[in-house]
């Protein structure tokens, strides 16, 4: 049996899916395969109502914050979360939402 592992990866605040090796700090060179029309948060409550756990959000460079935290909001405990997470503002994060 194959265990979907629910995903969201925001880049400039938008839920994309990179291809792999193109994400710098160069936009001009970034490659995607998929960019949606739909917000973090409706991913995000999507998973939650086929409660699909195990999921995470993944912020993929600069400006994701605010779609992060919508998504955190949609499943509050229902999602890990990454990147730029550090001690400093790690405490933000799980008061956000974040499972882990």
């Amino acid at each position: 049996m194959t265990r979907f592992r629910p995903c969201i990866d925001l880049h400039a605040g938008s839920v994309k899916q990179i291809v792999g090796g193109t994400l710098s700090t160069n936009y001009a060179g970034l490659k995607t395969n998929f960019t949606s029309e739909h917000p973090a948060a409706y991913f995000a409550e999507l998973y939650r109502k086929y409660d699909l756990k195990g999921g995470h959000v993944i912020m993929l460079g600069p400006n994701n914050d605010v779609a992060a935290r919508e998504a955190l909001a949609a499943w509050p405990q229902g999602l890990q979360v990454g990147g730029g997470i550090n001690a400093g503002n790690v405490k933000q994060w799980m008061d956000a939402g974040a499972e882990r």
